[in-house]
């Protein structure tokens, strides 16, 4: 769990004072948070199905299909929903897995 909660706060440390325009057009940018999502994608397979039952709020079969996405269709990734994701799904995230962390004392 510490790998999302590292790889998020990279994210947000990578997109801090960005725009969506200047994230689509920023190739650099995007491709470093693909590779971020994607890792956090990986690790989060690994959080076993109980503990994410805890917290209904977040997609997981959507976060393990985007590491998929991110691997092979790779040439379709749009920018607009990586940034949404960015936006909206990375906070939630972070804190679930920072509770737990809390929780399991890790």
């Amino acid at each position: 769990m510490g790998h999302i909660a590292a790889a998020i706060d990279s994210i947000r440390d990578i997109t801090a004072g960005q725009t969506r325009e200047s994230f689509a057009n920023n190739l650099v940018m995007r491709l470093a948070v693909e590779r971020l999502l994607e890792m956090i994608s990986e690790a989060s397979r690994h959080i076993p199905t109980d503990l994410k039952a805890k917290e209904t709020g977040i997609n997981w079969r959507r976060l393990a299909d985007l590491g998929n996405w991110l691997r092979h269709a790779y040439h379709r990734t749009d920018a607009g929903l990586l940034w949404i994701m960015v936006e909206d799904d990375l906070l939630p995230l972070k804190a679930f897995v920072d509770q737990l962390a809390r929780e399991l004392k890790l």
